[in-house]
């Protein structure tokens, strides 16, 4: 078992940093001077090293390259109202990350490796934290299968890593987003609630079909009647109907269990709604819409944070909001930031001091 004593740091020589404009910058384009990599071979994790960030040497052979077994998650990292950097709930992304290597047949990374590897991987590029509001250091961990042979099982040896991109907003307007009805994100008994790297891929053709007649996402439907609505995009979504915030619930294994998606359950209970995870269909949506009680829908994600939905199309049906008048969701984001940037008590320990 590798301890946290056993990473081997090599620090650059010169930072990459003083070449880079961290205020509005785009997410996920430039990334910090070090890199974390850990191999698993042998049934062991070994060669623990954070070292500058430099490209991969890998085999045309790849077996991730053939069989898609990657996951990957997204954790951010905030500086506080006193400069010092703290990541925002990475437990819950250590659970998730091996609840998808379950799925998807791979090794399990001990706590130790995933929590205070990237403690120290952030405590040696924290200056990239950006400061800016909706700013932050996003944090990348993965794994892939590093097998170098043609065959489809699962594979012997892998490779864990984690990366840092500073960046900026993820959404940076309202969306409008259409209804899916043809093609699907997940099916029951599937690897939806997994954070595998092959959902991301095929859910883009779709993605591009709806950005072909303007609009920004899709909100995902079920497999079988495609009636009732899952993920948006690649985030959770909220229905604010009455006094009421409803989610689609989780168990069916078709929706990612969102860390984002929990803290927002937690902070509208606070705020005084009802909040109630459960199927929802489409139909009922236009209902509450018709009535006058659909008051806002908004994503929820690590990199979307809260992300505005300004127009939801139907079909035909259109149905369209003025973000500018909503108070639930700014709110929400405003509680959320208020407590990464520690502006706000944190109550709930959610904030993991690097």
């Amino acid at each position: 078992m590798i301890a946290a004593a056993d990473i081997n740091i090599t620090k650059v020589e010169h930072s990459k940093l003083k070449d880079i404009n961290l205020e509005n910058i785009p997410f996920g384009k430039y990334f910090t001077d070090h890199m974390m990599e850990v191999d698993f071979e042998g049934g062991e994790w070994k060669n623990a090293e954070i070292k500058p960030y430099q490209p991969l040497l890998l085999a045309p052979s790849l077996a991730a390259l053939h069989y898609g077994q990657a996951i990957f998650e997204g954790i951010k990292a905030y500086k506080n109202t006193e400069g010092e950097p703290y990541i925002f709930r990475p437990h819950d992304n250590f659970r998730r990350f091996n609840i998808s290597a379950e799925r998807m047949q791979m090794p399990q990374v001990p706590e130790e490796l995933f929590m205070e590897g990237m403690r120290q991987l952030v405590e040696l590029d924290k200056n990239w934290i950006p400061s800016q509001e909706d700013h932050s250091l996003y944090i990348r961990p993965f794994m892939f299968s590093s097998d170098e042979m043609i065959g489809v099982r699962p594979s012997e040896n892998y490779k864990f890593m984690i990366i840092l991109s500073p960046t900026g907003p993820y959404y940076s307007a309202p969306m409008r987003i259409y209804v899916e009805e043809k093609y699907v994100r997940a099916v029951p008994g599937g690897v939806g609630y997994a954070k595998a790297a092959g959902n991301y891929g095929a859910a883009m053709y779709a993605t591009a079909e709806a950005k072909k007649i303007g609009y920004d996402q899709v909100l995902w439907t079920d497999a079988f009647e495609h009636k009732y609505v899952q993920e948006c995009g690649t985030m959770n979504v909220f229905f604010i109907i009455g006094n009421t915030a409803i989610t689609p619930d989780l168990g069916s294994g078709t929706i990612l269990a969102g860390v984002t998606r929990e803290s927002a359950i937690t902070l509208l209970k606070e705020m005084g709604f009802n909040v109630e995870e459960k199927s929802l269909s489409i139909d009922d949506i236009i209902d509450a819409h018709k009535a006058g009680i659909l008051y806002e829908v908004f994503g929820t994600g690590t990199a979307a944070t809260i992300s505005l939905i300004r127009e939801l199309r139907y079909k035909d049906y259109v149905m369209s909001f003025d973000v500018d008048k909503w108070q639930t969701a700014p709110e929400l984001k405003r509680q959320l930031n208020a407590i990464r940037y520690g502006q706000m008590a944190d109550n709930h320990g959610w904030m993991y001091k690097v």
